[in-house]
């Protein structure tokens, strides 16, 4: 028998002694291809002793006030035979009570990987920190984004039009849309039919930062550029960046907050955000303090949503708990909306909270002088995609086929790619610790194909390729080439995937330098879709394109960002691209930039799922404690000199018994067959 030490924060667990626990480990599991996964436990028991009932704090008792939260996971460590084995977390499920006395609590053990949907509850992106990234939203800064290097710029405008088709036409065309430069006409692209894009890198980093993760940089890395050279588009709605207003009003954010009182509760004050933690708050109030006269509107927003405006005000005003429309944990942040210069000499948050449920403890935040000089900041919070933060990262992660896991000495989550992830094991043969008496070979596949695809296809392009050749733009359906059995799993990914256009000279000349995004539907509306990613590239010494810097004015420029599904528009650089199907790329003409999501991130592993000869073949095995402790999931185990890859393991804690899904292994990667490490037994 192997002992089992429980540690619930730091406080060790009172187990019974016929009580089984199993865990249970997959990294990519072949019946659910797009997931990720974490280790786990079947739910178990603990019996209700004394130390236990300290632990839980007699959940099972209801006048208990501010006792155990059942509702969230807590830290828990596993040993076995006094070896460290598993850092991660309890849920209490529940309690057991026999004859009106509690019995035992029933528990769930979850390891410490990455727990998403815990972290990031229905969080989305305008709930993050990127007020570094704002800007004024003027024809001058849209000019100048439009030329920078996407190499050492966050952010850029590329040449993505939210409602005006583009066209070029030397004629000239009086069609306003048309970029063939002809000086002091009110033709080309207008400035305000472009919005900002920001780097996929900002983004991760700043949920790493809200959520207290440190993302290792195997993947998430400067040096990795099909990564790294990832913009989204900044089109939170369909048109405009905000209607266009006779008398100017914008909106933006208030600044330089400072403590101002000794009160306990749970709030911090940090960039402009006041952040409420815990519960039990009686009141929340904003007190706004100016001798101008003019008319403004207050607006608060908690985790990006607004949750009260003040309608047209002058003057001094409070506003109180009856006023805002919440009380509860969240991220709070003060707007300011008014059709002239106006100055604030300060605002002031007075929060109460009922600390232990009982008592009132209150804090005060105030903010110095605050000039608002009636221009529009494009607050990239605010302008930001509808997406929640979990969706935004698991999108990320099917996309590149990313597997993630908790490294406990680093303190990092560590995110690569599967194909990498893989690449970093080690074989070890295991035969004679195999139960020979008996074993399972079964189908491997439970799918007759696996489509591979985006969520947002609607832009005007896109939805053309569907009508021209039946078929997603974009889209790979992979089925080995056999018609098999089974069902169609779907990979799809939570962005839009547009088709761009590479224009011609419809004047005479044949093709242009000018490539560009029409994100508008199939009837050429103004559209909304899904979060757009693309590659952005600095076309310099181009065609020159007409920049309409006022509705009347226009310059040329000869120097300008277009958007790309490729990372390059030359093969000689890169074949990268971001379609999963090799399609005709806009810009070449032809399929040479063969290097699509799919075979560079799937490929290997579908291609080896799919193989004839692969089976999922079932084994049970008694591991040595050692090897057990130390085994990845990216190891080899080798069985009768046959190499598998791990699908899932299941491990009787108690006896060390386990019971293997295991995958042929078709890599030709040379990897080191050792004898697994025999340890503690």
């Amino acid at each position: 028998m192997i002992k089992l030490v429980l540690y619930i924060e730091n406080q060790l667990v009172d187990l019974f002694e016929d009580e089984s626990v199993s865990m249970t480990q997959t990294i990519q599991n072949v019946r659910e291809i797009g997931k990720i996964f974490t280790d786990f436990t079947q739910s178990f028991n603990v019996p209700a002793s004394s130390r236990n009932n300290q632990i839980f704090q007699h959940y099972y008792n209801f006048d208990i006030i501010n006792g155990f939260d059942a509702r969230k996971k807590v830290s828990a460590i596993m040993e076995l035979n006094l070896l460290p084995y598993k850092k991660g977390k309890v849920k209490l499920n529940g309690t057991k009570l026999k004859n009106g006395k509690i019995d035992s609590y029933q528990i769930t053990f979850y390891g410490d990987t990455v727990e998403l949907k815990d972290k990031f509850r229905e969080d989305k992106l305008n709930t993050l920190n990127l007020e570094a990234y704002n800007l004024d939203y003027t024809s001058a800064n849209i000019k100048s984004k439009l030329q920078v290097s996407p190499t050492t710029n966050d952010v850029i405008t590329p040449l993505i039009t939210h409602t005006k088709r583009l066209i070029y036409d030397s004629t000239p065309s009086t069609d306003t849309g048309n970029l063939y430069y002809t000086p002091a006409t009110n033709r080309g692209v207008l400035w305000s039919d472009l919005k900002y894009a920001l780097r996929v890198d900002a983004i991760v980093q700043a949920i790493g930062e809200r959520y207290d993760m440190t993302f290792s940089n195997d993947f998430f890395t400067s040096s990795n550029k099909p990564y790294y050279d990832l913009f989204m588009w900044m089109h939170r709605k369909k048109g405009d960046v905000e209607s266009p207003n006779s008398d100017g009003t914008a909106v933006v954010k208030w600044d330089s907050w400072s403590d101002d009182s000794d009160g306990d509760t749970q709030s911090t004050m940090t960039d402009s955000v006041l952040t409420l933690t815990g519960s039990f708050y009686s009141a929340l109030s904003l007190d706004l303090v100016t001798a101008s006269g003019a008319s403004y509107i207050c607006s608060i927003f908690k985790d990006g949503v607004q949750v009260f405006s003040s309608g047209s005000v002058t003057g001094n005003q409070t506003f109180t708990t009856e006023d805002i429309d919440s009380l509860e944990a969240g991220s709070y942040t003060v707007f300011i909306s008014c059709s002239v210069a106006i100055s604030f000499s300060s605002a002031t948050w007075n929060i109460t909270q009922l600390v232990g449920g009982l008592i009132p403890e209150s804090k005060t935040y105030v903010s110095g002088l605050f000039n608002y000089a009636n221009t529009f900041v494009f607050d990239f919070s605010q302008q930001i995609p509808e997406i929640k933060v979990l969706d935004f990262l698991t999108g990320l992660f099917k996309m590149f086929n990313l597997t993630a896991y908790f490294d406990s000495d680093t303190g990092e989550v560590v995110v690569n790619t599967l194909n990498s992830y893989y690449s970093a094991g080690t074989g070890y043969d295991i035969t004679k610790y195999v139960d020979v008496s008996e074993h399972e070979v079964n189908v491997a596949l439970p799918y007759k194909q696996i489509n591979f695809t985006y969520e947002g296809l609607g832009t005007f392009l896109a939805s053309k390729h569907k009508q021209l050749f039946n078929y997603n733009w974009g889209e790979e359906n992979y089925n080995g080439g056999q018609d098999l059995d089974g069902e169609v799993y779907d990979v799809k990914l939570p962005f839009e995937h547009m088709k761009y256009e590479k224009l011609i000279n419809s004047g005479g000349g044949g093709s242009t330098g000018i490539m560009y995004g029409y994100f508008v539907d199939d009837n050429q509306d103004s559209y909304i879709g899904e979060p757009l990613l693309f590659y952005p590239i600095l076309r310099t010494g181009s065609t020159a394109i007409s920049f309409r810097d006022t509705d009347v004015t226009n310059s040329s420029l000869s120097n300008y960002i277009i958007p790309s599904n490729a990372f390059a528009l030359t093969t000689l650089t890169s074949t990268v691209n971001i379609n999963f199907k090799n399609e005709i790329n806009e810009w070449q003409n032809d399929t040479s930039f063969v290097n699509t999501l799919y075979k560079v991130y799937y490929s290997e592993y579908i291609e080896d799922v799919f193989n004839l000869k692969n089976r999922l073949s079932k084994y049970k095995l008694k591991l040595p404690i050692g090897f057990l402790i130390n085994l990845s999931l990216a190891d080899r185990l080798i069985i009768y000199g046959t190499r598998y890859k791990i699908n899932s393991i299941k491990t009787n804690l108690n006896t060390g018994q386990s019971n293997v899904e295991l995958l042929l292994d078709f890599s030709t990667d040379i990897i080191t067959v050792e004898e697994p490490i025999i340890g503690l037994s």
